[in-house]
């Protein structure tokens, strides 16, 4: 896995043995990621990602100028995946949390101005994910909140619902404080 834009631009992500998951293609990262150029100044936002994994989205942001970047994941291969690539590049301003994400939104106290989450999609909770992270008081006023899912939840009826996007078979729904 690579990342595709940025300072850091054709870098490779290493991942651990143990990584089970379901990276986000490089297509829909692309994607994704075209749609915030036009529309954030990445060097002034702090970034929450939510079931980290493989870490590519928080280093596509990195790559990018994020100055502060905390990512979240119950994993702990993963993380030390993410932090073996973090000090290979030389990143600052990327901090991994161990910690179950929904445990995460009760307790932590700090604002941000995105939050990305990528669940499994075989999690119970996905439905109440909108819900759990609006209601967390996580997001900066006029914060994003961007939930990556599969194409059978429609999140088009929620309150904070701004944007759907489909790029193969990943779908992100954008959600506004």
């Amino acid at each position: 896995m690579r990342i595709i834009g940025g300072k850091y631009k054709g870098r490779i992500i290493g991942v651990s043995r143990n990584f089970k998951g379901r990276p986000t293609t490089d297509f829909a990262r692309g994607s994704l990621f075209n749609i915030l150029n036009n529309t954030i100044d990445f060097e002034t936002v702090s970034v929450l990602d939510l079931f980290g994994g493989s870490g590519s989205i928080s280093f596509e942001f990195a790559s990018r100028g994020c100055p502060s970047i905390d990512v979240v994941d119950l994993d702990f291969h993963s993380l030390k995946a993410i932090d073996e690539t973090v000090l290979k590049l030389g990143i600052n301003g990327l901090r991994t949390i161990r910690s179950d994400i929904f445990a995460y939104l009760k307790s932590c106290r700090k604002k941000y101005s995105i939050i990305f989450a990528d669940p499994p999609y075989a999690i119970r909770e996905l439905p109440e994910l909108p819900d759990r992270v609006m209601r967390s008081a996580l997001l900066e006023n006029g914060g994003r909140f961007i939930l990556e899912h599969p194409k059978e939840y429609d999140f088009s009826g929620h309150p904070h619902f701004r944007d759907h996007r489909k790029y193969g078979n990943v779908h992100f729904s954008f959600f506004r404080e």
